[in-house]
């Protein structure tokens, strides 16, 4: 039986966790904040992932436009414990991931790319 999109997407999503071990979780959310495709841990309650992830992007979205930066295409978010780091799938979503402390960033930033690559052709 074939899969389906979501469940193509969330196999791409444990495919950049597997080969990219900092990236802890992941997620697909849509720009309205809705869960479209996840690989996160049980203790990481996905709703609110996705809810925060929509508001994070609206926000860097209009903060890139009103202040001539052009088009978004990342945001991230430095803690003591890690990172989160949004970038666009396409137009109407976005892929969430949940990095460990001292990550090499340039590195995550290259797969994340290539799997939003991917994701967008699924979206």
């Amino acid at each position: 039986m074939a899969k389906s999109r979501t469940e193509l997407m969330a196999d791409r999503l444990r495919d950049l966790q597997a080969t990219t071990p900092e990236i802890e979780a992941s997620a697909v959310v849509s720009v309205d904040g809705l869960t479209i495709a996840s690989s996160m841990p049980v203790n990481i309650e996905e709703d609110r992932v996705s809810a925060m992830s929509a508001a994070m992007l609206s926000l860097g979205e209009r903060i890139a436009t009103e202040l001539g930066r052009g088009v978004l295409e990342q945001v991230h978010v430095k803690g003591n414990a890690g990172y989160v780091i949004l970038m666009s799938v396409g137009e109407e979503a976005v892929l969430t991931t949940l990095v460990r402390e001292g990550a090499k960033l340039g590195l995550i930033f290259l797969d994340m790319r290539r799997t939003a690559d991917d994701l967008k052709r699924l979206v």
